[in-house]
């Protein structure tokens, strides 16, 4: 009888390989949260300018989260 040991399977690689193209919670709590409060606040700041102002700044915020998101995932990780 042979002494071989197999690490892992072919099975249990495909799963790994899959599960690491979801993106983590903290990048998505970031990106809404950050999208939500900076068109808030550009919604009460730039009250008098016209409305695709708000929309531009809540899609900077929530760029901005992602970026922010995946920074906190790498330093701090997960939330669950």
């Amino acid at each position: 009888m042979s002494k071989i040991r197999v690490s892992r399977t072919a099975a249990t690689a495909s799963i790994e390989k899959k599960k690491s193209k979801e993106w983590p919670v903290v990048v998505y709590f970031w990106a809404i949260g950050l999208a939500l409060m900076s068109y808030v606040v550009a919604r009460v700041v730039l009250d008098g300018s016209p409305h695709p102002y708000h929309w531009g700044t809540g899609i900077a915020g929530g760029l901005l989260g992602i970026g922010i998101g995946w920074i906190w995932y790498r330093w701090r990780g997960d939330f669950f």
